[in-house]
C-alpha cells in the first residue's frame, strides 16, 4: 500500500490522567501534571517530526465543568502555568499555539494568558498546535452555522469556518484521531473534522503516552487503507454493460 506522505492532522483525546493517578494512589491533580507533562513531549515529538502539521489536543471538555470545583480549579490553573511556561519553547520550535473552544466562562487572567501565547506564537510555522478547552464540537458547529448564515451549504467552506472560529489558522480535516485511556467514544470533540478520520483507540494512559506510542499508532494508521466512500485499490471497476 502506498504510504500517504501528505502533512497529517493529528488529533488527541487526552484521556486517563485521573485513573493514572489513583492506581499510583496519587490526588487526580497529580495526573493531569503528569499529562501536561506528556503533552510536552508529544509536542516536542510533532514539532521535530515531517509528519504532522497540525496538532489538536483536548484538554478541557465543555462536559468537564461537571467535575468538582477543586478539580476544575486545578485544571485550570495548570493550563495558565501550561501557557506560560511553554510558550517560549514553542516559539523556539515554531509552534504556533492557539486555543478552540469557549472562552466567555474562562478567567480573565487565563484569557489574557491565551491571548499573549497565541501573540507570541503567531509566527510557528513548523506545526499548529490547537488546544481546546472549554470544547463542545456540538456547540462549536452551532456557533460556525451562525456566523455562515442559515442559506449557505458549501460544506468545504463550512469546515473552513468551523476550524478558524477563535481566530486561529483554518486547518484540514483531521486525519488520524488517538483516544488514550481505553475508552472507545469521540466525547464530542473534532465532530465534523473527524469524519472521515482514522480511528486508534489505546489503553496507555495519557501521562504514560509517549514517542513510541506514537510511532505505534502511526504505523497502524499507514497500514490502513482510505478510501473516503470509494472502493478498495484493489476491487476492478464494473466494465459497462457487464451483467
Amino acid at each position: 500500500m502506498e504510504r500517504d506522505l501528505r502533512p497529517l492532522h493529528l488529533g488527541i483525546i487526552m484521556d486517563g490522567n485521573g485513573r493514572w493517578a489513583t492506581a499510583r494512589g496519587l490526588p487526580r491533580t497529580a495526573g493531569h501534571r503528569a499529562g501536561a507533562v506528556a503533552l510536552r513531549r508529544v509536542v516536542e515529538w510533532a514539532a521535530a517530526s515531517h509528519e504532522v502539521n497540525t496538532l489538536t489536543a483536548f484538554a478541557f471538555s465543555s462536559d468537564n465543568w461537571q467535575r468538582s470545583s477543586e478539580e476544575v480549579g486545578a485544571l485550570m490553573g495548570l493550563f495558565g502555568h501550561y501557557l506560560r511556561s511553554e510558550r517560549r519553547s514553542c516559539r523556539r520550535q515554531g509552534v504556533r499555539l492557539s486555543v478552540i473552544g469557549r472562552r466567555d466562562r474562562l478567567s480573565d487572567d487565563l484569557r489574557d494568558e491565551i491571548a499573549v501565547a497565541e501573540r507570541l506564537t503567531a509566527g510557528g510555522g513548523r506545526l499548529t498546535l490547537r488546544i481546546a478547552v472549554d470544547y463542545s464540537a456540538r456547540y462549536a458547529i452551532l456557533r460556525a452555522l451562525g456566523r455562515m448564515g442559515t442559506k449557505e451549504s458549501d460544506p468545504e467552506r463550512f469546515g473552513r469556518v468551523l476550524s478558524s472560529l477563535d481566530g486561529g489558522p483554518a486547518v484540514q480535516p483531521v486525519d488520524l484521531l488517538i483516544r488514550t485511556g481505553g475508552e472507545q467514544r469521540l466525547s464530542d470533540f473534532l465532530l465534523w473534522e473527524c469524519a472521515y478520520a482514522e480511528l486508534y483507540f489505546t489503553s496507555v494512559m495519557w501521562p504514560d503516552f509517549g514517542s513510541d506510542d506514537l510511532d505505534v499508532a502511526l504505523n497502524a494508521f499507514h497500514r490502513r487503507e482510505r478510501r473516503f466512500g470509494g472502493l478498495p485499490s484493489s476491487t476492478p471497476a464494473v466494465q459497462a454493460g457487464a451483467a
